[in-house]
């Protein structure tokens, strides 16, 4: 894991366990996202639309065996979900501003369904513009309700009625490859969802996408 990023996200976990340091946390995990989302930003900048649905380790195990623009969709929209439907029990990104059609996107779930050529086909139909506003807005989003959380509720958990939503939703698929996501969310306080899908799970998918670019580049 990259030095810096993986400094600032073990500060940021121990500054969100104490009061006093709280609102520090947040500002160390808000300057933490905005150093990857610069990285996102850098490859849209780079790449060309080709290389966006390349997956040059098709066979290998691990999150660099995806092409970029999926990993791109799954980082937001794990994160859309967490944030608007398991924390704030509000509309999701995805749906109240029309990004499947705006995406051009076949499914509304994470993703995790999909292998290998599965995964090139879906990441070719995706408008890659398109792709990245959602990706700003559901960040964007995602800070002001963290912003708004005060101390106390990060010990809160996912009540079951928030559980049942979701599954009725079908943004998680429910093959094998998927449907633990959102057990594993609902075992987690909300201290445990900033630390994963809002930090940790953006530098594992972003050092992957880093790997696939350098590995199209050589």
């Amino acid at each position: 894991m990259n030095k810096e990023w993986s400094e600032l996200n073990k500060t940021m976990q121990l500054q969100l366990k104490k009061e006093e340091t709280y609102n520090s946390g947040k500002e160390t995990l808000f300057n933490l996202r905005e150093q990857l989302m610069g990285v996102l930003l850098s490859l849209k900048n780079e790449l060309i639309r080709e290389e966006f649905y390349a997956i040059p380790f098709i066979n290998a195990e691990g999150y660099h065996s995806k092409s970029i623009a999926y990993s791109v969709w799954h980082i937001f929209r794990i994160e859309d979900i967490v944030a608007h439907t398991l924390i704030n029990n509000d509309e999701q990104v995805f749906f109240k501003d029309g990004y499947k059609e705006r995406i051009n996107s076949p499914i509304i779930t994470t993703g995790n369904e999909l292998v290998k050529d599965e995964i090139a086909a879906f990441s070719k139909k995706l408008d890659i513009d398109e792709l990245y506003s959602y990706a700003a807005a559901v960040k964007s989003s995602t800070e002001i309700i963290v912003n708004a959380l005060t101390f106390k509720s990060l010990n809160n958990k996912i009540p079951n009625e928030i559980k049942y939503k979701l599954l009725d939703m079908n943004v998680v698929d429910k093959g094998e490859n998927s449907a633990w996501l959102i057990d594993y969310w609902c075992r987690k306080d909300i201290r445990g969802l900033i630390q994963m899908p809002f930090s940790r799970h953006w530098i594992m998918h972003i050092e992957a996408c880093l790997r696939i670019k350098n590995k199209l580049n050589k």
